[in-house]
């Protein structure tokens, strides 16, 4: 391993020594990020609301560019981690529709907060700028929850829960079914520093499985809604 290497690898662990440094800086780039644009931010900005010096941020990252494309594809574990969830939880569920509404639950939380929001919005004006880096976070996001979806709603179909032609298809339905205008609603209207309701969100995606399992449902069966 080159010395290169070792450096980043030891600053890129998580337990490693420079762990915290590492997490105030990427913690800081967002936050300037997502308040100045990428154009309107520095790295010497950075460097001091991160509290580390212009040597160390230059060290690690070779330009503004970098850290950004570390800032935004630093979203993508989260869509990892509900992937998982989705194939674990999906492979061969008691319940299905309590299932698809827990997952549904968490996709549209995490959809709709507003951190990842603004990340999105700010990923959509520099889209030209690094279409490579847009396409890349797709891919890593929200298509990695898609595919995870699509191979599940398959392995149903192959289990006789649902009627599923076309898995991709059948996974577009429900992502947009669930989550397609809250998102819609929260990347174009500017609010208050809050995430939208809970009981709010969990009504929309409990909705959009109920719509989704009218459509997919082998037995046609839907559960009623529990009374208030």
């Amino acid at each position: 391993m080159s010395p290169t290497t070792t450096k980043l690898a030891i600053w890129t662990h998580p337990h490693g020594p420079f762990a915290n440094t590492r997490t105030a800086v990427i913690d800081a780039a967002t936050t300037l990020f997502l308040q100045s644009g990428y154009p309107g931010t520095s790295m010497d900005e950075i460097a001091d609301a991160a509290g580390v010096s212009k040597r160390t941020l230059y060290n690690n990252w070779a330009d503004k560019e970098h850290l950004f494309r570390t800032v935004v594809l630093e979203a993508s574990p989260v869509a990892r981690q509900l992937a998982d969830e989705i194939t674990d939880e999906l492979a061969a569920p008691d319940d299905l529709h309590l299932a698809l509404t827990s997952i549904a639950q968490r996709q549209i939380r995490a959809a709709t907060s507003h951190r990842l929001v603004k990340l999105r919005r700010l990923l959509i004006g520099e889209a030209h700028r690094f279409p490579d880096l847009a396409a890349e976070y797709y891919d890593l996001a929200p298509g990695t929850v898609m595919a995870a979806m699509a191979a599940a709603l398959e392995r149903l179909a192959r289990q006789g829960s649902l009627r599923v032609d076309d898995p991709t298809r059948a996974a577009e339905h429900f992502a947009f079914l669930v989550l397609g205008a809250s998102l819609d609603r929260a990347l174009f209207t500017v609010e208050a520093d809050d995430d939208p309701p809970d009981e709010r969100l969990d009504t929309v995606a409990e909705d959009g499985v109920r719509a989704f399992l009218r459509a997919y449902a082998t037995d046609g069966s839907q559960p009623t809604r529990p009374a208030p």
